[in-house]
């Protein structure tokens, strides 16, 4: 990397680098340097944080050292030239060191496209303005075009994740989780096809069926019901099994206007792909009606499969529910009854301490248990059977159940009369 900086600083000048002229005089430099690294001149087509994805690109190549990218400048002397980050995923998991994208200039010679991530200065902070340039119109256009697949297809092999943050959406990407698939999912069988035929349907190489009953091409499903009993492993198992990009969008209190038009804006750039809203009922009073305008935009949706779950549909505005264009189909995911506990039981593996007639009464004794809870019971049976090569389940299972109930009346301290401690 050369010594070639946007900005220095100069004792002589004399007002904080801030406004308008300090980002004229910033862009001057990017576009100069540009002009005489590639004797071509660059402008400015985005100045704000939109295509978050055209980022994750550059970042990908950054990482693995494309020789289609390349370093143009630093823009400020005395900020980061590199930086590291604990990659977890690698085969042995270490820091990995690399170039910094904020407060450098990188471009895509043959594309005829850069990159700059321009530190900005407040009283209190420091944050970034994200630029793209490019040498014509027809360049811009032809880069978009050319890297739409392969941000695509990155999409399919990682989540995309959407956090609403006190400073705004927050974007990133996570691995997808693949251990997940559609027999791990334990449901109705009749409402489980009904789901996963929806979505085969939708994301078929082939959508004439649309066309050809005149249905539009979105999709809306709520999921709900008390927690631990599946919703989140259907939706992982929908991004396992399907051929297209899956993003998560985690309402909060910080959920606005402006969010959600960044959110349906980026997934109609995915489309067809699933956008899975997590705890609907958390969107802020202030931002539904804007929330529901933008479900019956003619074209917000068009190409999203949608997908909702919450665990208080009660809280829910009532005109997201069994209206064409919002949420076209709710699915209740209550606890199990009594055959499909057996069939988690048989899932989760307590057949390593007990056998058919034990699992049999097993699942009429917990019931009232979620799925999740049934887990728990596995990994205490587990860990008592791993100790001492026996499981008193009964026993676990009360002790369960003695809990469940503190935490539903929210009476958390036993009675001295039925707990004694201490000398008598």
């Amino acid at each position: 990397m050369g010594n070639n900086f946007i900005y220095k600083p100069d004792i002589k000048d004399s007002e904080v680098i801030k406004g308008y002229p300090a980002f004229a005089r910033i862009m001057s430099g990017i576009q100069v340097e540009l002009k005489e690294k590639y004797q071509v001149d660059y402008k400015p087509y985005r100045t704000d944080d939109s295509n978050f994805e055209l980022w994750t690109i550059l970042e990908e190549d950054i990482k693995k050292e494309s020789t289609e990218v390349e370093h143009v400048a630093q823009i400020f002397e005395k900020l980061e030239s590199h930086t590291f980050e604990y990659d977890e995923e690698a085969d042995e998991p270490d820091y990995h060191v690399q170039q910094a994208i904020n407060n450098h200039v990188f471009a895509y010679p043959k594309a005829g496209v850069a990159f700059a991530r321009i530190p900005v200065f407040d009283d209190t902070s420091i944050y970034s303005m994200n630029c793209v340039l490019a040498i014509s119109n027809e360049n811009m256009r032809e880069f978009l075009l050319s890297i739409r697949k392969r941000i695509w297809n990155k999409s399919q092999n990682e989540v995309l994740v959407y956090t609403d943050g006190q400073e705004g959406l927050l974007q990133e990407h996570q691995p997808v989780n693949r251990s997940i698939t559609r027999e791990d999912v334990v449901l109705d069988e009749a409402m489980k096809d009904e789901i996963y035929l929806g979505l085969d349907q939708f994301f078929s190489a082939d959508t004439s069926f649309f066309h050809q009953y005149n249905i539009p091409y979105k999709r809306g499903l709520l999921l709900y019901g008390p927690p631990g009993n599946g919703k989140t492993t259907i939706v992982k198992s929908i991004a396992h099994s399907i051929n297209a990009p899956v993003a998560y969008w985690q309402i909060t209190e910080h959920t606005s206007s402006e969010s959600i038009t960044e959110v349906f804006r980026s997934a109609r750039r995915l489309a067809p792909m699933v956008l899975v809203i997590e705890d609907i009922d958390s969107l802020p009073p202030e931002s539904r009606s804007y929330f529901l305008n933008t479900l019956d935009g003619a074209t917000s949706k068009e190409g999203i499969f949608l997908i909702g779950t919450t665990n208080y549909p009660e809280r829910i505005d009532s005109g997201l529910l069994n209206r064409a264009g919002r949420f076209d189909r709710g699915y209740e995911i209550s606890l199990p009854n009594q055959e499909l506990r057996l069939k988690f039981i048989h899932k989760s593996g307590f057949q390593a301490f007990l056998n058919e007639e034990e699992m049999h009464q097993l699942s009429q004794k917990t019931n009232g248990f979620s799925f999740a809870q049934l887990k728990e019971l596995f990994v205490s049976c587990a860990l008592e059977w791993h100790q001492y090569q026996k499981v008193h389940v009964d026993q676990i299972i009360q002790s369960m159940k003695k809990e469940f109930k503190k935490s539903k009346r929210g009476e958390w301290w036993t009675d001295g009369e039925d707990e004694q401690f201490g000398f008598r």
